[in-house]
C-alpha cells in the first residue's frame, strides 16, 4: 500500500489551522513534499519511522519526564514527517523575534538601571517589585554590549485565523536546541533526497553563530579567550543538550566544583593547574550561581562568582535576573514595552492575558473557565497549568482556593486550538497540535535565528500540551523558499 493512500484519508480538524491543509487542497509548500511521500510505500516509512527511532536510542538523545510513572528518562519521541514553513512566512516571524529582543533588552537594562520605564507608569513598580525572579543583586552591573539577552527560545502558536502569536518568551536558561539540531541530522539520513530537493535552509551553524558570541562577550584586552558551559551535572534534565552543545562548540562542559573564584577572577581547575576562564554560559538558575549571594545550601554554583561579574572580570551568559522579563505577568506588557522603547507597533501579537491580580479580570476568567487556561507566572515545562475544558470540578476547587491565595502569581489566557500537522502514528496519518520553538542569538552584531527551531507536537490526541516534559514529542522544522 502507497502513502499517497494514506494521505489521502488525513482528515483536517474542523475549525482549526492545519499547516499542511487548506480548504480542500494541500498547502502549496507542502505540495512537493506530499507528492514524493506518496510515492513510498507504508513499509518504507514504517522502516525509516523505526530507523529514526534507533538513532535517537543510539546517541542517547533523552529527556526526563517527572510525572511519567514508568520511569522518568526517556528517549525523546520524534515524528518523521517534517513541519513546513514557507519562507515569506518565516522572514515575518524572523522580524517580529529580532523587534520583541530589542525591546525585552531594553527593558532588562532599563529595569536594572534607571527603571524609567516604571517611573512614566508604563508598567507598574508592584509587579516588578513582587516579581521572584527580579534580582535584585544584579542593580547596577554593567553586561558586555549591554546585551542581557543572548539566548533566547520564544514560543509561538499558529492560531484558528492562521496567524502566528507570542505565547511565551524563554529568556533564561531556554533548552531545547539540540532537539532541533539532532531532528535535522536524522531527517538527513532518513530523507536524504528530499532534503536537499526541497531547497530547506540549514539550522547546523547554530553552535558556530553561538560560540562567535560567546567569544565576542569576554573582556576586550583578552585575546584567546577561555568559554566553558557550567552545567548542573548529569541528573538535570538537559544534561545530553549540555554535553552536546560543548561538544559542538569545542569547549569545556564544568560542574561548579570544577571552578574556583581568586581576587574575582574564575579559574578552571585542570591537570596543569588553573586557567584563567573568561566566559561561562550557564545552564544553572540564578538562585543556584553563588551560595555567597543567593542560597546558601545550593552545591552546583561557585563561591564568589557574583564578585568576578559586578567586577567585570568574566561574562555570564544569559545575563543574571533575565526572569523578570519572561515573567508571565510582565509577558502581558512587552507590547507595551515595544512601543515604549522602539516607538514601533508590534509585528508578532501577544496571546491575549489576564491578570487573576485585577478583580474586574479575574471575575471575567472564572465566569468563563471552560474557555481558559490558568497559568502559574512562574512556571515552566507546562506544570502547573490548569485546562478549563479538562479540569473536574473537584480540580477546580482546589485550584481556585490556591489562586485565591495568591491573586499575583497566576494569569489566564483564553485557550486557542493550536494548528496541526499530520503526525505519522501507529501506522496512518493522523493530525496533532503543534508549537513552535525558533531560537535566537543576540550579539554585537544583532539578533540571528537559524530558519526552523523547535516543532514541539502534542503527541496525545486532542492534547494542546507539547511540553517535552509533559511527553510531548517533536518534528524537524523546514523552512523553504
Amino acid at each position: 500500500m502507497r502513502l499517497d493512500n494514506l494521505l489521502q484519508e488525513y482528515h483536517c480538524p474542523e475549525g482549526i489551522w492545519d499547516e499542511m491543509c487548506g480548504v480542500g487542497a494541500i498547502r502549496d509548500h507542502y505540495k512537493r513534499v506530499f507528492h514524493s511521500l506518496g510515492q513510498l510505500e507504508v513499509s518504507s516509512l514504517l522502516q525509516k519511522d523505526r530507523m529514526a527511532a534507533e538513532l535517537f536510542m543510539n546517541q542517547g538523545i533523552t529527556f526526563t519526564v517527572y510525572s511519567d510513572d514508568q520511569g522518568i528518562e526517556r528517549i525523546f519521541p520524534f515524528d518523521v514527517i517534517p513541519r513546513i514553513i514557507p519562507g515569506r512566512e518565516w522572514d515575518l516571524i524572523e522580524q517580529g523575534i529580532q523587534q520583541r529582543l530589542k525591546a525585552l533588552n531594553l527593558f532588562l537594562k532599563d529595569i536594572y538601571s534607571n527603571q524609567q520605564i516604571i517611573h512614566d507608569r508604563v508598567i507598574p513598580a508592584a509587579l516588578i517589585a513582587s516579581c521572584p525572579h527580579y534580582t535584585r543583586e544584579a542593580f547596577g552591573i554593567s553586561v558586555p554590549h549591554d546585551i542581557y539577552i543572548h539566548i533566547s527560545g520564544i514560543d509561538l502558536i499558529r492560531g484558528k485565523d492562521g496567524r502566528f502569536y507570542v505565547l511565551e518568551d524563554n529568556l533564561r536558561t531556554p533548552s531545547g536546541v539540540s532537539y532541533m539540531l539532532e531532528n535535522r541530522e536524522v531527517t538527513k539520513r532518513i530523507f536524504p533526497h528530499l532534503l536537499s530537493d526541497s531547497q530547506v535552509r540549514r539550522v547546523s551553524n547554530y553552535p558556530l553563530l553561538l560560540h562567535e558570541i560567546l567569544l565576542q562577550l569576554a573582556p576586550s584586552q583578552v585575546s584567546d579567550p577561555t568559554v566553558v558551559l557550567l552545567t548542573p551535572g548529569v541528573f538535570n534534565s538537559a544534561y545530553y543538550e549540555h554535553t552536546f552543545l560543548a561538544r559542538q562548540m569545542g569547549i569545556s562542559l564544568v560542574e561548579g566544583r570544577d571552578l574556583t573564584v581568586d581576587n574575582h577572577k574564575v579559574y578552571m581547575k585542570t591537570t596543569n593547574g588553573l586557567e584563567r576562564v573568561h566566559v561561562i554560559y550557564r545552564r544553572i538558575d540564578d538562585e543556584f550561581l553563588d551560595p555567597l549571594v543567593f542560597r546558601p545550601d545550593s552545591a552546583l554554583g561557585v563561591p564568589g562568582l557574583m564578585s568576578a561579574y559586578r567586577k567585570g572580570n568574566v561574562a555570564i551568559v544569559n545575563a543574571l535576573g533575565n526572569g523578570v522579563a519572561d515573567d508571565k505577568a510582565v509577558y502581558a506588557y512587552v507590547p507595551d514595552m515595544i512601543k515604549y522603547y522602539l516607538n514601533e507597533e508590534p509585528i508578532l501579537p501577544n496571546v491575549p492575558t489576564y491578570q487573576l491580580s485585577d478583580p474586574e479580570a479575574r471575575a471575567y476568567v472564572f465566569d468563563n473557565i471552560r474557555n481558559m487556561v490558568i497559568k502559574r507566572t512562574n512556571q515552566s515545562g507546562g506544570y502547573g497549568m490548569i485546562m478549563g475544558n479538562t479540569v473536574t470540578g473537584a480540580e477546580w476547587d482546589k485550584a481556585r482556593l490556591s489562586i485565591e491565595k495568591d491573586f499575583r502569581n497566576f494569569i489566564a489566557q483564553p485557550i486557542i486550538p493550536l494548528s496541526t500537522v499530520p503526525c505519522f502514528i501507529d501506522g496512518a496519518f493522523r493530525p496533532r497540535h503543534v508549537d513552535l520553538r525558533p531560537y535566537a542569538l543576540y550579539g554585537p552584531q544583532g539578533v540571528k535565528i537559524v530558519p526552523g527551531g523547535l516543532t514541539r507536537v502534542a503527541l496525545k490526541e486532542g492534547s494542546l500540551v507539547v511540553n517535552s516534559s509533559q511527553g510531548g514529542g517533536s518534528k524537524d522544522t523546514w523552512v523553504i523558499d
